[in-house]
């Protein structure tokens, strides 16, 4: 009895979540940056417009879908509806169906909802889908009760604010650190090659669009983002799945090193005799103070040190999900696992991760 309460709660709890969904992604402060930089966008707005139309500060020129633009721009930046032509081109795409449904359909009613549809359908043709359009459409039919609407108001005013509080959205990102207009960076490779981190290379940007077109609905993701979420999300998981193992457990404990003052040509033997990928570089008191592997050797140098890489250190107890990023992403081989007087304890490679990574699996 007590597992069908529980099933009844949690059908009931989803029911409701889809109504008033959890708070995700940015916190409070950016929710007040985002608020602030509605607040700036349209009293800049409406005074430029004022004063470039002639109507002077006291009086700003804005039309009330402004507001819902505003709300996309500045809150939710990163959405493929919020974009510089999304917003620009849909609004002005919305206004010129609006205008001409307006003056073919005397009767007010059928006009509006031709209108709305018509601007839903221009913009989905000229790839700039913006919902703010719809109200834009709206309000033109609804205005054309007072006489009928002229074209040029697709441009003035309506194009005029869109096109300044897109480009105040612009400055204010850029002041405020934000991406926009949104561009999804590409991961650099740790070998300056266009392919992707080993990580990173499934799924693939193609099963993305795949699976976005298989769910039918439209969501208002860009499929690049969702990539990388997905990544983060599959890597956040490898961790947790890794979380108890510690470096302790999986190191290699009979470590062959090198001095600092060594010749280069005593580490390039070492390495080609013992098959080696690594060797960690000790100072006199043994502590470890740097790393020599295969590409080290192309560098101009007579001693160990004059050649040698800066090492990625780690603890016995760190945990081994902490090495999943830095020992995949292509740009290290190896963790060097030391005591906290900085002393040679251990050492971890790619293999030795993957074998823990297998072994659990």
């Amino acid at each position: 009895m007590s597992e069908q309460k529980n099933d009844v709660r949690l059908i009931w709890s989803r029911y409701y979540s889809a109504f008033i969904p959890a708070p995700a992604g940015p916190g409070f402060m950016d929710r007040l940056k985002a608020a602030s930089g509605a607040i700036g966008g349209i009293a800049i707005t409406g005074l430029l417009c004022g004063l470039m139309l002639g109507n002077g500060i006291a009086h700003p020129l804005l039309i009330a879908p402004m507001g819902a633009s505003a709300v996309l721009l500045f809150a939710v930046p990163a959405s493929p509806l919020a974009q510089p032509w999304s917003v620009v081109g849909g609004n002005v795409v919305s206004a010129l169906a609006g205008i001409g449904v307006a003056n073919l359909v005397p009767d007010q009613t059928v006009a509006a909802a031709l209108a709305v549809g018509c601007a839903i359908g221009a913009m989905s043709l000229f790839r700039c889908l913006h919902p703010p359009g719809g109200a834009i459409a709206l309000s033109t039919v609804l205005g054309a009760a007072h006489g009928p609407p002229a074209y040029m108001f697709a441009f003035v005013p309506i194009g005029m604010n869109t096109a300044l509080l897109v480009i105040v959205a612009i400055i204010f990102h850029r002041i405020a650190g934000h991406n926009y207009p949104h561009i999804v960076p590409r991961a650099p490779s740790a070998h300056d090659t266009s392919d992707p981190a080993p990580i990173l290379r499934t799924p693939s940007e193609q099963d993305i669009e795949d699976a976005l077109h298989a769910y039918g609905d439209a969501l208002d993701v860009d499929a690049a983002d969702l990539q990388v979420v997905l990544h983060e999300a599959e890597m956040r998981a490898a961790e947790r799945a890794h979380g108890r193992l510690t470096c302790g457990e999986i190191m290699s404990r009979d470590v062959i090193s090198v001095r600092e003052g060594q010749p280069v040509a005593e580490a390039r033997e070492l390495l080609h005799l013992r098959r080696l990928l690594s060797l960690p570089v000790l100072d006199k008191a043994g502590r470890v103070q740097g790393v020599v592997g295969p590409l080290d050797l192309a560098r101009q140098g007579e001693r160990v040190r004059d050649i040698a890489s800066e090492p990625y250190v780690v603890h016995a107890d760190t945990p081994v999900a902490a090495l999943l990023r830095p020992l995949t992403g292509g740009g290290r081989r190896e963790a060097i696992v030391v005591d906290d007087d900085r002393m040679l304890r251990g050492l971890i490679t790619q293999t030795d991760l993957l074998t823990a990574v297998a072994r659990r699996a």
